[in-house]
């Protein structure tokens, strides 16, 4: 889950690393009594889950004069469809030189890796795709508790060693937070000193308990859903609805889909054993998707048993058009519960997969 800039700022104040004096707001009138904590200028920054906010308009320039009706301004906007509920208010640097700051995993390597660059403030995939030789990485022992001073001077080159202490620190909040990122963009100087001018982390699903999270936010209303049946379960943007049993069969349906010339609306793993309120819940779940035209349902009766599929996905009921392959365990079962009902039925993934792409092209 992404924390909010608000929350990541936080997260990096308590750990040592500077950020610009701000507070939060939820509306503009909350400024008016506290604009002596922000000086002459400052900026107003929309608090929404999505990335690319400042080309979307939710980053506003602002000063004691006008401060407050940009503050209104900024409250009124949706950025990319969201609209603004908080306003992070922060005082406005005196920008010396920007850095860029990373730590992720590298899953090839399975170990934290540091980037740094002395080109902050862009999109790092432009500078990695333009100037690769900009951006110094090290991989670091999860085993290690702190960075070994010979990679900092690696990592620092001839950036000013004020910097250190903040690679050092946000290297702990990256172990200690179960974070998948920790990325400050831009780290600059100042004629105060070193600032993070801004933050992102990203905590780890799978840990969200252990660091006391009880809502995961990046999460849709549909998603939620999926997660309180137990459902393995992604959305994606294309039209063929796609539910399966197994990571592996149906990670292979989607690549199939992907093969022919379609597009998957999502990725619904209903799991083993899956009896028929199961998979009518499913189904009912993937039909919802506004985008879904088509269901694919490919599933391999195991300890699944096919005439539990055909009925779930008869009680469904849905408008959408649903084509089915069934194997395995009480296949014929199955089978002949759905063709009483008119459901298409393929005898292999890759008929299946060819006309639900029919259907949608």
């Amino acid at each position: 889950m992404k924390l909010r800039e608000y929350e990541a700022k936080n997260v990096l104040r308590e750990s040592g690393i500077p950020v610009p004096a701000g507070f939060l707001i939820r509306s503009a009138a909350e400024l008016a009594p506290r604009l002596d904590e922000l000086g002459e200028a400052f900026v107003l920054k929309a608090q929404v889950d999505v990335g690319g906010r400042g080309k979307a308009g939710g980053i506003l320039m602002a000063d004691r004069q006008n401060g407050v009706a940009t503050a209104g301004e900024l409250f009124k906007k949706e950025i990319r469809g969201l609209p603004v509920r908080e306003v992070l208010a922060e005082q406005r640097l005196s920008i010396q030189h920007e850095y860029y700051l990373s730590i992720t995993v590298d899953r090839a390597g399975k170990q934290p890796l540091i980037l740094f660059t002395e080109a902050g403030g862009v999109d790092i995939e432009v500078t990695a795709k333009e100037r690769p030789d900009a951006i110094r990485k090290v991989l670091v022992s999860p085993l290690l508790q702190e960075i070994p001073p010979f990679m900092l001077r690696e990592l620092l080159g001839s950036a000013p060693k004020e910097i250190g202490p903040v690679i050092s620190r946000l290297y702990r909040i990256f172990l200690e937070k179960d974070a998948l990122l920790a990325e400050i963009n831009p780290l600059v100087t100042t004629p105060q000193g070193v600032f993070a001018a801004d933050a992102k982390i990203i905590v780890d699903d799978n840990a969200l308990g252990r660091q006391g999270i009880k809502v995961n936010r990046d999460l849709t209303d549909r998603e939620r859903e999926a997660e309180a049946y137990g459902f393995s379960y992604v959305e994606l943007d294309g039209a063929i609805g796609v539910i399966g049993n197994g990571a592996g069969l149906t990670m292979a349906t989607l690549d199939l889909i992907e093969y022919y010339g379609g597009r998957a609306a999502n990725f619904l793993d209903v799991g083993g054993g899956a009896e028929s309120d199961r998979v009518m819940h499913a189904v009912r779940l993937v039909a919802g998707l506004p985008s879904v035209r088509v269901i694919v349902v490919n599933l391999l009766g195991g300890i699944t048993k096919c005439d539990e599929v055909a009925k779930g996905i008869i009680a469904a009921g849905i408008p959408q058009k649903v084509i089915v392959r069934l194997a395995g365990t009480n296949e014929d079962e199955g089978k002949k519960l759905l063709s009483e009902k008119g459901y298409d039925m393929l005898d292999t993934m890759d008929l299946v997969v060819k006309k639900a792409v029919e259907v949608t092209a």
